[in-house]
């Protein structure tokens, strides 16, 4: 585990502005002046990796990468999906073609899935503790990495942003 503080100085060492974490979640919110997202993130992986000595996936999304995350949410208009029961599995690529298709022939109830583009939406009815949610097969699906967070922590990591992005 990384250590918020040395986290944010890895961010300042990489010549990004006001690196703010979010919570011991790994979740950095940042400036950068580089708009290919795939070059920072390759270049925060690295630096991760020889300054920590591990590689986890980095997932970097944009402040209307994280708009669209919002807007995409297929249980927006669902008034008995709680925020902290709906997780956003962010992915380090697009998911493989042929991952909805497989996703769909799971048997998963009550949870339900719902991919879209780099993003996989689940709603735990009963909470992701009780979930027998098979993630072996989901990992085989989508073909790629990710890593989750709840849906009041992707509305929190949004607001630093905007609020970092009205500030500039």
């Amino acid at each position: 585990m990384i250590k918020m503080d040395a986290l944010r100085s890895l961010y300042i060492s990489l010549d990004f502005e006001e690196p703010q974490t979010y919570i011991q979640s790994g979740n950095v919110v940042f400036k950068a002046r580089e708009r290919n997202l795939a070059l920072v993130q390759k270049r925060i992986q690295s630096a991760i990796q020889q300054r920590f000595g591990c590689c986890p996936e980095v997932m970097v999304r944009s402040v209307a990468d994280l708009r669209a995350v919002i807007a995409r949410n297929p249980f927006a208009k669902r008034p008995d999906v709680a925020p902290n029961k709906l997780l956003v599995f962010f992915l380090a690529a697009e998911a493989a073609k042929e991952a909805g298709a497989e996703l769909g022939k799971m048997a998963i109830a009550p949870e339900e899935l719902h991919l879209a583009k780099r993003e996989l939406y689940i709603y735990f009815p009963n909470g992701v503790g009780k979930s027998k949610l098979p993630w072996s097969r989901i990992d085989k699906a989508l073909k790629t990495a990710g890593t989750g967070r709840n849906w009041n922590s992707v509305e929190k990591l949004l607001q630093i942003a905007e609020r970092m992005e009205s500030a500039a």
